[in-house]
């Protein structure tokens, strides 16, 4: 708000000035009045315009800002509280404080006055210590209102802006989920004598969540669940970097391929492929998160397997007769214990029989259907 110690015009001068945010203006049908009201407002530093009724008052009111109303009750036309009325009903930014003059002592009159909109109430005849307070009371309650929309207005842009961005993170992340679940091979993959389906689902638009298949050299068939700790953005990276060390049957690529005496790729045992990602993490990659892991090499002829679990939960063997039993022995997930040793575990499958493979967003999901 500006500062009500503006610079003193006449009652008479026109608009041509600077606008000043404090102005008063005094509604009164009686010239002495009108002067009487705009001495006292004047000596206090304010500056002052007048209006012989309402009329005259609304016209000023629609064409320039006023802050602040002094105005009689008694006036041709409108009266004060009908003045009142009228100012509420203006579609007008900011707020108008309005004090109202009257000699009316009868019951009941100041509620009707302030139920017609004014703000405050003087009785005849005016004390000029009286007017200032209260017009001074009004042009603190005005400046408080004006710094209020200011700060709604800072507020609004700002919710503008993170909407914008909210806006282009959605569209970020939407772009970085579908490069996420290019990662997963085909949904049902067909093998020599075996078949294997993949699936995620993440709760939000990106996770830390995998579950891939490798070739383990000849006849051999690799696959892998993962899970790195917490959600969104920070997980999906480290999660596309373990994707990474999986991508290739070459050894130069894959964490879990390795070659033999004669130069032949192979698997590497389980054991070592857990130890090796989590001598990487705890090395290379500096960061808090962890991952639990599961790696599994089958052999498709024999059915013969071999698998390491990191923390992760236990596989499950689904035999062609409705039996289940768990698989592994827990182990420590990967990226917390340097040097961490992890045992494997075999196991036998026959035909017919199914290995399941998941992540805790499996055992863990409220929906039991």
């Amino acid at each position: 708000m500006t500062k009500l110690q503006a610079p003193l015009v006449p009652s008479d001068a026109g608009f041509d000035g600077p606008s000043i945010g404090g102005r008063v203006m005094v509604v009164d049908d009686s010239a002495g009045q009108r002067k009487l009201i705009s001495s006292m407002l004047r000596r206090a530093g304010y500056d002052v315009v007048c209006a012989a009724d309402g009329a005259e008052g609304l016209a000023l009111l629609e064409r320039h800002p006023i802050s602040l109303v002094v105005c009689d009750w008694v006036m041709p036309g409108l009266s004060g509280p009908e003045f009142c009325a009228k100012i509420r009903s203006m579609d007008r930014e900011g707020y108008l404080y309005i004090v109202m003059l009257t000699s009316n002592t009868e019951r009941g009159a100041t509620a009707h006055a302030l139920d017609a909109g004014a703000d405050d109430f003087l009785h005849k005849p005016v004390d000029s210590h009286d007017l200032r307070a209260r017009v001074r009371a009004g042009a603190r309650i005005v400046e408080m209102q004006q710094q209020l929309l200011a700060q709604n207005q800072r507020v609004s842009v700002a919710l503008e802006a993170l909407s914008a961005l909210d806006d282009a993170s959605e569209r970020d992340l939407l772009e970085a989920q579908r490069l996420q679940h290019a990662l997963l091979p085909e949904r049902l993959c067909e093998f020599d004598g075996a078949s294997a389906g993949f699936l995620l689902r993440s709760s939000g638009k990106v996770g830390g969540d995998l579950v891939g298949h490798f070739p383990a050299g000849p006849g051999k068939l690799g696959a892998y669940s993962i899970d790195v700790s917490g959600h969104g953005v920070a997980s999906a990276l480290l999660t596309a970097r373990l994707a990474g060390m999986f991508a290739n049957g070459s050894p130069e690529e894959n964490v879990a391929m390795t070659r033999d005496a004669s130069g032949q790729v192979v698997a590497r045992d389980p054991a070592q492929v857990a130890a090796e990602i989590n001598r990487r993490l705890m090395d290379d990659v500096e960061t808090e998160l962890y991952l639990t892991l599961v790696v599994v090499i089958l052999d498709l002829a024999t059915g013969m397997g071999e698998l390491v679990q990191a923390g992760h939960p236990h596989p499950i063997l689904l035999t062609a007769r409705g039996q289940a039993r768990q698989l592994g022995g827990g182990g420590l997930p990967i990226g917390l214990v340097p040097g961490a040793e992890y045992d494997v575990v075999r196991f036998t499958m026959a035909p017919g029989d199914r290995l399941f493979l998941h992540s805790d967003g499996f055992s863990e999901c409220p929906d039991p259907t």
